[in-house]
């Protein structure tokens, strides 16, 4: 657990949010619990420190995540521009949380490379974009973004988190729970320590897990039975499983930004199964979520196939095909990686 945070890199960090009149903190495109967690997190933080913080999104977050946004306050780019561009041009300070590269937050990386503002990132993904950033804050050993949060947060206040706010312990929390499916994935002993932490400070689990994993609607539960029935592909010759959700699909089923949050996940639940995919159609593009068990790189598959990165068991990406092609085109690249499925297969 020692070592998360540089006592230079933390030191370096408070003097970059004091010099700061306004700072504007931001995550990456279709933000998931951990962009929103770490975001609303450090902002409550810097907030209750006496500074004036802006939180943005490039777009939409899923609506069982909203409860951490209290008044609403988080600027969403594609409904609220010109309020956007305003914050970034005043910025002191800008702190991007959760992603990697300045590609991940789509036009609102044209503002953030505009800016003069001083530029921080703090990140769990692999091979950040350091050249855009004065400072980086990176360590991939983290379960999420907002353990790393919490550790910058905890070496901030001297070693104990007792008089941070309770909304920005509940971010936390919410942020490390989503991004390790529940503490299914990428656990270590330091995870553990921050929920020990988190709990004695007064956070209420149980209820934090309804709001996240139980708040959905109707038409979310009946989309992920319409996937498993009907959408799933079992490639047994290969250890893997996909699912492609076209428009119509989400527009029959009243399709809400996050709905499918997790449904990537659920061919691994069988047994055999090394990779899964979830493929969406998008306006332009195609969505692309992926992960693995055993010793098969999805960050490199996705690289390599898919226009994008991420873990090394969860990666995402975009493809610019259509929708009809995204099976065939799937099942070409698992062909091509075939020793490696069968190495991944064997462990």
């Amino acid at each position: 657990m020692k070592g998360y945070i540089k006592r230079k890199q933390a030191v370096e960090f408070r003097e970059a949010a004091e010099r700061a009149k306004l700072i504007v903190i931001l995550t990456h495109t279709n933000p998931d619990g951990d962009a929103i967690g770490s975001v609303t997190a450090l902002s409550s933080y810097l907030k209750s420190r006496g500074k004036a913080c802006k939180v943005v999104v490039p777009n939409p977050f899923p609506k069982n995540l909203a409860f951490m946004d209290k008044g609403r306050k988080i600027l969403i780019n594609s409904r609220q521009k010109e309020s956007v561009q305003a914050v970034f041009s005043e910025a002191d300070l800008i702190i991007a949380l959760d992603f990697n590269q300045l590609k991940r937050v789509d036009e609102v990386e044209a503002y953030i490379r505009n800016s003069s503002a001083a530029k921080i990132l703090a990140d769990h993904h692999p091979q950040p974009e350091t050249s855009a950033f004065d400072l980086v804050i990176s360590n991939t050993e983290v379960s999420s973004t907002s353990e790393l949060i919490f550790w910058l947060i905890r070496t901030l206040e001297g070693g104990n988190i007792r008089n941070i706010p309770a909304d920005c312990a509940q971010s936390l929390y919410v942020g490390m729970m989503t991004d390790t499916n529940n503490f299914a994935n990428s656990v270590a002993a330091g995870t553990f320590k921050m929920s020990y932490e988190l709990m004695e400070h007064g956070i209420d689990k149980e209820t934090l897990q309804l709001k996240v994993f139980g708040g959905f609607s109707e038409g979310r539960m009946r989309l992920l039975g319409h996937s498993l029935l009907n959408k799933m592909k079992i490639l047994n010759e290969f250890g893997a499983g996909y699912i492609i959700l076209t428009k119509e699909d989400l527009e029959n089923f009243g399709f809400s930004e996050g709905d499918t949050e997790g449904f990537v996940n659920m061919p691994l639940n069988i047994n055999g199964i090394t990779v899964s995919a979830l493929f969406t159609e998008k306006d332009g593009h195609i969505r692309v979520s992926l992960r693995s068990a055993n010793g098969f790189s999805v960050n490199k598959f996705s690289r390599k196939y898919f226009n994008g990165a991420g873990h090394e068991r969860a990666a995402g990406g975009k493809l610019f095909i259509p929708v009809g092609e995204v099976g065939a085109y799937f099942e070409k690249c698992l062909a091509l990686e075939q020793d490696s499925l069968s190495k991944a297969q064997d462990l």
